[in-house]
């Protein structure tokens, strides 16, 4: 026999709990950006971390897009990044052993006349703002570009909070209505672990953007490793890897990975335009 449903609080006793209770706290949007604004509809408390970067952080528009122009340059960004792994005073050989050393020396004054770096004793230099790595530089230089080339609202270092997902955001941009969410990786890909790509795929499960990009700061190839460790985490079926052009390398009409051959911004534009295609309506 089956036994009766315990009755549990009467109606009125419900609203009076209810009523009891204290107001609900009120979250305003603050004023920012349609890109942040489109991380706090998809239920997340986004908010922006403070860059860590080797410049002044008082530097005026024309200082920071004499810099940016700088970054552009491959060779540059090595050279820099070498610099900052140095931890203190540097040789400009020390900072790259990719360039000869005149060139070299000429990237180290470009960093004094860009008030990133100064002269020291015996040819040596020193950085002015030092930073514990390269990522900050990069996710900043990939925003700024993104912003004055396409005319996206970009937020760069980006705390999303969301639960079971651990990491930052390095550059979230909006533009048409679509979110477009990359990851940068500084490094080359021999250093590219299993477990940073599982921790990119679960930003991409969480956050669910249009289009999501793999950024390779590098020149090597990404289809002896990066790619496989993508194609790793991808749910079945996994489709072929289509080669767009050079190392801009399709996963899913939804998912790219690209690195600097040629030109990194270019790469990145690319696997944008295609992306943006494939979200497109089909051609007539």
């Amino acid at each position: 026999m089956t036994e009766p449903l315990s009755k549990g609080p009467s109606a009125r006793d419900q609203e009076h709990h209810a009523a009891q209770a204290p107001p609900p706290s009120r979250t305003l949007l603050q004023p920012s950006s349609e890109v942040m604004a489109m991380l706090v509809r998809r239920g997340f408390q986004p908010s922006l971390a403070t860059l860590d970067l080797p410049f002044p952080p008082d530097a005026d528009e024309a200082l920071t897009e004499r810099i940016a122009e700088r970054l552009g340059h491959y060779a540059f960004r090595l050279f820099l990044r070498g610099a900052i792994l140095r931890r203190g005073s540097f040789s400009p050989e020390d900072a790259s052993k990719y360039v000869e050393a005149p060139r070299a020396t000429e990237m180290a004054e470009d960093l004094v006349s860009l008030r990133m770096a100064a002269r020291e004793e015996d040819g040596r230099y020193r950085l002015l703002h030092p930073v514990r790595n390269f990522g900050g530089t990069l996710e900043w230089y990939v925003g700024r570009e993104l912003r004055g080339r396409l005319g996206f609202d970009v937020a760069a270092g980006v705390k999303f909070h969301a639960p079971e997902v651990g990491g930052d955001l390095d550059v979230v941009a909006a533009a048409e209505g679509r979110l477009l969410y990359l990851e940068m990786k500084s490094s080359p890909p021999k250093h590219l672990a299993q477990d940073e790509v599982s921790a990119f795929f679960r930003r991409v499960r969480a956050l669910r953007p249009h289009l999501a990009i793999l950024v390779m700061d590098t020149a090597l190839r990404l289809s002896d490793k990066v790619v496989p460790l993508l194609q790793a985490e991808l749910s079945a079926p996994v489709p072929e890897p289509r080669r767009v052009v050079r190392e801009v390398w399709a996963l899913t009409p939804h998912l790219y990975v690209v690195n600097a051959k040629q030109d990194l911004m270019t790469n990145v534009g690319i696997a944008i335009a295609e992306g943006w295609r494939a979200l497109s309506p089909p051609p007539p």
